[in-house]
C-alpha cells in the first residue's frame, strides 16, 4: 500500500489574494502538502457567495480549488480591510498575489514595504508576462498564442498556461521557504504565465512536435490512427515497443527509427489498425505490452 501523502508544509501558513484560476490552483497544491492556506476574497455583490470570478465561470471547480482554504472577506480599500489584511500578515509565511505590479503598489503591497515590515514573510507574485510587460492585460488563451501553441481556430483543450502557472507559482512557494531557511529571511519571486507557456512550449521549440519530429507523427509508432470503431493513440516509441507494434501489424519486427519513419510502415500500420475494433487493440496492448490508447 502506498504511504500517505507527505505534509511538509504541515507548519506554513500562506495567505492569497489571487483570484481565476492560477492563484487559487497554486493555493490547492499548497493545502494538499498541508499548508494551513487562508485566501482573502473582496467582499461578494449581493446574492453570490464570492467575488471571485471563478465561481461565477464554474462553482464546481471554485469549489474544488478551496478545499480545505480558509476564505475570508474584505474590501482592501478601505482601512478596515486594511486592518484585517495585516492581522492576516503578521501571522503568513508566504503572501501569494496575481494583481498588476501597479495595484499591489497602491495597496500598499509592494516589496520594499512588505519586506521592511514583515521581514520573514515571502511574497510569490502571479504576473501575466514579466519584467516591462508585467502591466499588459491577457489571459490563458493570449498567452498561449503569444507562445505559439494556439493553432487554427479550435480553441485549446485545456487551460495550459494557467495551470502550468500554478505549478510553478507553488514550486515558488516552496523555493521561498527553502531560501529562508537559509538565510532567515523572505523573498520575493515572480511568475509569469507567459513564461509557463513559453516553458511547455519547448519540446515544440526543440522539433520533437513539429511535423518532422518523432513525437509529432513523423514516427510511426508515435501517432493517433483510426481504427475500426474509433481512433487510437498509438506511443510505442521505445525500440522494443516499436518492434512489438511492428509484428503485430505483420511487418519485422524491428525498432529501427529510420524504418519507422518510412513511408511505407506509415502505411502498413495505418491499414493494419483501421481493421482492428478497440476491443480487439485494447486486447492486443495487453496481450503483447504495447502502449496505446483507443478513443471513440
Amino acid at each position: 500500500m502506498p504511504s500517505a501523502l507527505p505534509q511538509p508544509l504541515r507548519t506554513i501558513r500562506i495567505l492569497s489574494l489571487a483570484l481565476n484560476l492560477p492563484g487559487p490552483a497554486a493555493l490547492m497544491r499548497c493545502a494538499r502538502m498541508g499548508a494551513l492556506c487562508t485566501k482573502l476574497e473582496p467582499p461578494p455583490a449581493p446574492g453570490h457567495s464570492s467575488a471571485d470570478p471563478m465561481s461565477l465561470y464554474s462553482p464546481a471547480a471554485y469549489a474544488t480549488l478551496h478545499g480545505g482554504v480558509r476564505v475570508i472577506h474584505a474590501h482592501l480599500k478601505t482601512a478596515e480591510g486594511q486592518a484585517l489584511l495585516h492581522d492576516e500578515l503578521a501571522a503568513t509565511d508566504v503572501l501569494i498575489t496575481s494583481f498588476r505590479p501597479s495595484a499591489l503598489h497602491k495597496l500598499g503591497l509592494g516589496w520594499d514595504t512588505l519586506h521592511a515590515r514583515y521581514p520573514r514573510l515571502s511574497l510569490v507574485r502571479i504576473v501575466g508576462a514579466a519584467g516591462q510587460r508585467a502591466e499588459e492585460p491577457g489571459h490563458d488563451l493570449t498567452y498561449l498564442a503569444d507562445a505559439g501553441l494556439v493553432t487554427g481556430t479550435d480553441m485549446p483543450p485545456t487551460l495550459y498556461a494557467d495551470m502550468g502557472g500554478a505549478l510553478m507559482a507553488s514550486e515558488a512557494v516552496l523555493q521561498a521557504l527553502l531560501e529562508r531557511a537559509h538565510t532567515g529571511t523572505g523573498v520575493c519571486m515572480d511568475v509569469a504565465l507567459a513564461a509557463a507557456a513559453a516553458w511547455l512550449a519547448q519540446p515544440r521549440d526543440w522539433g520533437l512536435t513539429t511535423p518532422a519530429g518523432d513525437v509529432g507523427g513523423h514516427h510511426a509508432g508515435y501517432r493517433i490512427y483510426p481504427c475500426a470503431d474509433g481512433r487510437v493513440a498509438v506511443a510505442a516509441l521505445e525500440p522494443h515497443f516499436a518492434a512489438r507494434l511492428c509484428a503485430a501489424a505483420g511487418l519485422p519486427a524491428t525498432g529501427d527509427p529510420q524504418v519507422l519513419r518510412a513511408a511505407a510502415t506509415h502505411e502498413a500500420i495505418a491499414q493494419f489498425l483501421a481493421g482492428q475494433t478497440r476491443a480487439q487493440l485494447d486486447a492486443l496492448a495487453t496481450a503483447h505490452d504495447i502502449p496505446l490508447h483507443t478513443l471513440a
